[in-house]
């Protein structure tokens, strides 16, 4: 059974794009290493609407992990709220099943490879935000309601909310 909890993954590693015909782009595996430890808050958002707001880590309704697949997440949505309406029941119904993240690169590399286009390798960034989108650039991306009662979303939310204060 379904309930208020969305999971995914809002990166995932060493997967190429391609922007607009100018370069090809992955990140990195490790990228959020340093931004997670050094900047632990960062919001969930609808569509990179700064008025829309799902949920923060500050808060423990937001769940981040880096493993070896990207950058895994696990957010609590409130469903008294528009926004949390809006996001179960798009991403319920998978019209949403992607996302995005707001960040500031940090280092990165360039190469030229054998393709016609540069590529671009993101190693470090600041990330302030993830985004659930019907567009997301990386196709990969991926947001679904998940059953928070039996998985490790669950535990991980948990997790971050004992170190918090807000669960006991």
């Amino acid at each position: 059974m379904a309930d208020n909890v969305i999971t995914g993954y809002a990166v995932k590693f060493n997967e190429q794009i391609v922007y607009g015909n100018y370069w090809r782009e992955k990140i990195a595996r490790g990228t959020f290493t340093r931004t997670l430890k050094e900047h632990p808050d960062v919001v969930m958002l609808l569509d990179h609407d700064s008025g829309r707001v799902l949920g923060r880590t500050a808060a423990g309704s937001l769940y981040l992990r880096q493993d070896s697949v990207g950058l895994y997440f696990a957010l609590t949505v409130d469903p008294s709220t528009p926004e949390g309406q809006t996001a179960l029941g798009t991403v319920g119904r998978q019209d949403v099943k992607g996302c995005s993240f707001g960040f500031v690169i940090r280092a990165e590399e360039w190469e030229d490879g054998d393709e016609k286009l540069p590529l671009r390798t993101i190693k470090d960034v600041d990330l302030f935000e993830i985004t659930l989108t019907a567009f997301p650039a990386y196709p990969t991306t991926t947001a679904a309601l998940r059953s928070s009662n039996s998985d490790a979303a669950r535990r991980g939310i948990e997790a971050a909310q004992r170190k918090r204060g807000i669960l006991k």
